[in-house]
């Protein structure tokens, strides 16, 4: 299986150069040369197979011999709102949500959000979509949003034409998903709150803009593990 590599530019042509990151990475640790086969995807739904055909000081140029397109989304879109943690935390959920075909995910700021006063940065955030990209085959990369209030967020989420949109917010204390309303091809927003939990007048908020609030079981959970749960229920069955 060859390593994955990711084109910001477009790939239009027979050829192709990586630079950044996806340079040093081919030049210094997969220490490539003329020949070395690579597999590139530029975030258009398609995946290239090409190969190395010069080696630069910071930059590879390659040539492209066969485009295909690989469709590995999801059936329907899924928007993620996640008050973002500190630190590997933060990187772990961006990775999960990528993995399990995550559309966007929102970085939402809540009365008690532990890192509301911090600034995500968009580049690194962005960076970690890549890197989760390359290593679990998907050809689009999950948008990071730029973040959202609370309020925001609950208006977010526009009702589809045919009224099929699900809202569901993941609430300690309340009764859990029924099978039969996990399934269906529906676009779907969803939401974990703070690890200090909504504010009551955040929970009325929702609740009146349509959103149903769902259990996740008995015990308290960390955000990523109450983000990943949440989106599993919807992901993984596709």
């Amino acid at each position: 299986m060859t390593r994955r590599y990711f084109s910001e530019a477009p790939i239009a042509s027979a050829a192709a150069t990586l630079d950044g990151p996806e340079a040093h990475h081919l030049l210094h640790v997969l220490r490539a040369t003329a020949g070395t086969a690579v597999t590139l995807f530029d975030g258009s739904g398609a995946e290239f197979e090409a190969e190395v055909i010069a080696c630069r000081r910071s930059s590879v140029e390659l040539r492209v011999l066969h485009r295909r397109q690989v469709d590995r989304e999801l059936p329907f879109s899924l928007t993620l709102g996640v008050p973002l943690p500190k630190g590997d935390r933060q990187r772990w959920i961006v990775e999960k949500a990528v993995e399990l075909g995550v559309t966007r995910l929102v970085p939402l700021v809540t009365q008690r959000s532990a890192a509301a006063s911090e600034k995500h940065s968009a580049s690194k955030l962005r960076r970690y979509v890549i890197e989760a990209s390359k290593q679990c085959g998907r050809n689009r990369l999950m948008e990071i949003a730029t973040p959202a209030e609370w309020a925001d967020w609950l208006r977010l989420a526009e009702r589809s034409a045919d009224g099929r949109l699900r809202k569901w917010i993941a609430h300690p204390g309340r009764p859990p998903l029924l099978a039969a309303e996990v399934g269906g091809a529906k676009p779907s927003y969803v939401a974990v709150g703070p690890e200090g939990g909504l504010a009551d007048e955040e929970i009325a908020a929702a609740e009146a803009e349509g959103w149903t609030m769902i259990g996740l079981g008995p015990r308290i959970l960390r955000i990523e593990t109450a983000a990943f749960g949440l989106v599993a229920m919807l992901a993984l069955p596709r």
